[in-house]
């Protein structure tokens, strides 16, 4: 568990506390998203199913006591594919653990090139699901090509909006809505789901108990696309911040700078 019990911020959008330090790799045009040679495929279904996911199920049950509220939402598009929006406060948990939340079927997530470089998780990331941000047109096309793929093909694209760890945040920050413009182009649903942190008796870890919402459309009012993609943004952080007053521990007390020193 993170030691640290104040951490002093100075802007919400772009702060980031992660410990893991790194310089990203460029993902360029030649980067493989679609990972279609069956080499890549077998090594997905025996990472994905095989090697992490009983790992993640031993994290979240055992390590957090993660109860997760509200998965039934999601069966009614159980062989569709939808986006789900959740809050940035675990560095590995937030890597591993959103693949319980529609299991059996699986998830891929947008990460941060970052996450390419962390030790031995790295190099499994995209065999996990991971799709790293690109860097330049060329490598953006085939982004948003593998993103509109794995949703026809009926998976969940994981999204953490807020892009930045905060590790144990109990509230929501401010984010834009950038990343709301693939599930309004491709005509999809949204869900957010929200981890929250609760007392315990005895452990000091708290209990991660995990609620899901949804699903969201853009409202019918929105004349155009930035409409559409503030319509939907505005619904899911309302809702976020409403799911995280479900928090009833504080382990790592937020205070901005200027009230701090002031």
């Amino acid at each position: 568990m993170d030691k640290r019990t104040v951490i002093y911020y100075q802007d919400e959008l772009n702060d980031e506390f992660s410990t893991f330090e790194t310089t990203p790799p460029k993902i360029d045009g030649s980067y493989d998203y679609e990972r279609r040679s069956f080499s890549k495929r077998l090594s997905r279904f025996v990472l994905y199913r095989i090697v992490m996911y009983p790992i993640v199920v031993f994290y979240g049950r055992v390590i957090f006591g993660q109860k997760i509220i509200g998965r039934e939402k999601l069966k009614q598009y159980k062989k569709k594919g939808y986006f789900l929006y959740g809050n940035h406060t675990q560095p590995f948990g937030d890597a591993t653990l959103q693949t319980r939340l529609p299991w059996p079927t699986s998830t891929y997530i947008i990460v941060h090139p970052n996450n390419l470089n962390v030790p031995v998780l790295g190099k499994w990331t995209p065999s996990l699901g991971g799709l790293p941000l690109p860097d330049g047109m060329s490598a953006y096309k085939n982004f948003l090509a593998a993103i509109k793929n794995r949703i026809l093909e009926g998976h969940p694209v994981v999204i953490y909006p807020e892009a930045h760890i905060w590790p144990y945040y109990t509230k929501i920050r401010p984010f834009p809505d950038t990343s709301f413009r693939y599930p309004v182009e491709i005509g999809v649903p949204s869900f957010c789901f929200v981890n929250t942190y609760h007392k315990r008796k005895i452990r000091k870890r708290p209990k991660m108990i995990t609620y899901i919402d949804g699903p969201y459309f853009p409202s019918e009012e929105a004349r155009d696309l930035h409409e559409k993609m503030k319509s939907l943004r505005d619904q899911v952080h309302d809702r976020m911040v409403e799911l995280s007053r479900n928090s009833d521990v504080e382990v790592i007390r937020y205070m901005r700078k200027e009230a701090a020193h002031g």
